[in-house]
């Protein structure tokens, strides 16, 4: 199986490519690749929390969806074992939109006959990403007061999922 290529790859923001039209001959990505993100909301969404514990960027960059999914994985893991699934809200705030392309040229011998270089190099999609802006909210935890270390803590496992260094604040209602 192919592996997904280092993060540093996507980090720049380039312009957001997101076209897709009911004519097909009028788009140039054919497919949209499949988003791995399953929830964006966990947890108690009826409920008013009196604390919510945020993750904001401190750089600008973009974030795979495999990456958004590992962080909301972890955290939601860690906050349903300790709190329970009635005493916490997680949140995903970004939504991937651009769409990440790839254009494969073949490399080692016999290379240069199977390959086009860069003739139609547009390249096939490979993965969507979330456009982060520095400051930006990437992960919401709506707790009561009891529970703000485990939200600190599900954050902070979040924060290593992603390829920029991140802040954890917290603020109350």
């Amino acid at each position: 199986m192919a592996k997904v290529r280092r993060a540093v790859a996507y980090r720049t923001i380039e312009r957001p490519y997101t076209r897709t039209s009911k004519y097909r001959n009028k788009q140039f990505v054919r497919a949209k690749p499949h988003n791995k993100i399953v929830k964006f909301v966990m947890g108690n969404t009826k409920k008013e929390f009196l604390y919510t514990v945020m993750l904001k960027a401190k750089d600008t960059l973009q974030i795979r969806h495999q990456a958004l999914e590992s962080a909301r994985l972890t955290s939601n893991r860690l906050l349903e074992s300790k709190c329970g699934k009635q005493s916490y809200k997680l949140l995903i705030k970004p939504y991937p939109h651009h769409i990440l392309r790839e254009n494969p040229l073949a490399a080692g011998a016999g290379a240069d006959r199977m390959s086009t270089g860069m003739q139609k190099a547009f390249g096939k999609p490979v993965g969507l990403a979330a456009q982060i802006k520095k400051g930006q909210i990437l992960i919401e935890v709506s707790v009561d007061e009891a529970h703000i270390e485990t939200a600190r803590k599900a954050m902070n496992r979040a924060k290593h999922k992603f390829a920029c260094s991140c802040s954890i604040e917290v603020k109350k209602n």
